[in-house]
């Protein structure tokens, strides 16, 4: 790893109040032409004993504004010592996690995965705009039905058709047949130019897609394209579980990644990570945004710069060896419950990297639903999925209750069904793959 090591908590502290001492400090400073200040002293005491020992804390009520991006040009003086921990943490998942080249990437720390995706739509809209003289109507959206919902919301923000192809229902692989026709089709109503997502841990399902399956087809045809990859769930889990992905910048195809902090990473809410290809942001300078200093090329303009400081300390406290065995334990547990539902005949989808297992609702009385707080694809009578989200607080002994409850709950003659069913399961037998 080039850039990320593990620290002691002493080294964590000491780098983030000489961060902090780089900032402007709204308490002793005469900084009179900014209209910001730290947390209201009424309300947030910063004086309060135990914030000398939270650092993450003390930048919370120092607050610092991290409008603009920090990888590219100038930024706000007065915030310099945390925008710098903010390259830091680029730096880290950029190049370490994703294996890009330093130097190679801009990006910044969003408040959300919605704002990251919506970011790299915006991005290459207007690239395609400024790049080739395309109109708005030329360009569309390709991503998979199960795509998270950012992707139509950002279509429809920037005025973009919207192309969802299906996928295959029990492997939630992409229909390439139907894909096919769906370009085809596209192509023939004027459109030349796409926008690609691909997902790295889809919402529902976990499912991971092949982005060749659209990278290919398209540069059949000699169609121009952009790739973006939504790793807003799978981002922290994906690249460890499985070391020989190709999903990260060693694929000349991809442009730019989103990453969600405030889920696997367990960061404060929301904190959200975009990092593309140097040469493409500035697509979305605002040019209007005179009084910042440097350029303000995000959607969100101010943001703060405590959600930065909150996923370096957790990086530098794990360190890649850390992590990697974290994710290693939810892969175990993950696959525990697997091999628990298969015992049970229970028909499931699972990504064999990811820590999402999905349950056909047919399986799972309500009763069982209710009380374990699973996640229904849709929230009324068509739903056909439940999903179970093995996080860092379900332990296996959870998972052994929610297991417990199906054994439990069968009437005598659901039991001597499943009996029967898995009296012809081996130990090779999975639910997952078809």
């Amino acid at each position: 790893m080039k850039y990320w090591k593990k620290l002691t908590r002493e080294q964590r502290l000491v780098r983030i109040q000489n961060a902090l001492k780089d900032n402007v400090n709204f308490s002793t400073d005469a900084s009179l032409g900014y209209p910001a200040s730290k947390l209201d002293g009424k309300v947030f005491y910063d004086d309060a004993p135990f914030l000398k020992d939270a650092p993450v804390l003390q930048t919370f009520v120092a607050n610092p504004n991290h409008i603009g991006c920090h990888t590219y040009g100038r930024s706000e003086k007065a915030f310099k010592g945390t925008q710098e921990i903010e390259r830091e943490v680029l730096d880290i998942i950029a190049t370490d996690i994703f294996k890009a080249q330093p130097g190679s990437y801009d990006g910044y720390i969003a408040p959300g995965g919605t704002e990251a995706n919506i970011q790299a739509l915006w991005i290459y809209r207007n690239y395609f705009i400024n790049e080739y003289g395309a109109k708005p109507e030329e360009i569309a959206i390709l991503a998979s039905e199960d795509t998270h919902y950012s992707i139509p919301k950002g279509s429809n923000l920037l005025l973009l058709d919207f192309i969802k192809t299906p996928v295959h229902f029990k492997s939630r692989y992409i229909d390439e047949t139907a894909l096919e026709g769906l370009v085809m089709a596209a192509r023939m109503a004027g459109k030349k130019y796409f926008i690609v997502v691909a997902n790295m841990g889809t919402t529902m399902f976990g499912s991971v897609d092949e982005a060749e399956v659209y990278t290919d087809l398209l540069k059949k045809y000699g169609l121009t394209y952009k790739l973006h990859i939504d790793g807003a769930y799978g981002g922290f889990v994906y690249p460890f579980s499985n070391t020989g992905s190709k999903l990260n910048f060693e694929n000349p195809d991809i442009s730019s990644v989103t990453i969600d902090a405030h889920k696997m990473l367990q960061a404060p809410y929301g904190t959200g990570i975009f990092i593309c290809r140097k040469g493409l942001i500035e697509n979305v300078l605002t040019k209007e945004a005179e009084y910042v200093e440097g350029m303000d090329l995000t959607l969100c303009g101010s943001r703060s710069g405590a959600n930065a400081i909150a996923v370096w300390m957790i990086l530098t406290t794990y360190g890649p060896h850390g992590w990697a065995e974290k994710i290693n334990t939810l892969h175990m547990r993950t696959n525990w419950l697997c091999k628990e539902l298969d015992a049970l005949g229970i028909e499931y989808f699972r990504e064999p990297y990811m820590n999402i297992v999905t349950i056909k609702s047919e399986y799972v009385p309500e009763e069982i639903a209710l009380r374990f707080n699973l996640v229904p694809q849709k929230h009324d009578k068509n739903n056909q999925w439940y999903k179970i989200v093995v996080m860092d607080h379900v332990e296996t002994d959870h998972l052994a209750q929610f297991t417990e409850a199906f054994k439990n709950g069968m009437p005598e003659g659901e039991k001597s069904k499943y009996t029967a069913i898995t009296e012809n399961i081996t130990e090779d037998t999975h639910f997952v793959r078809y």
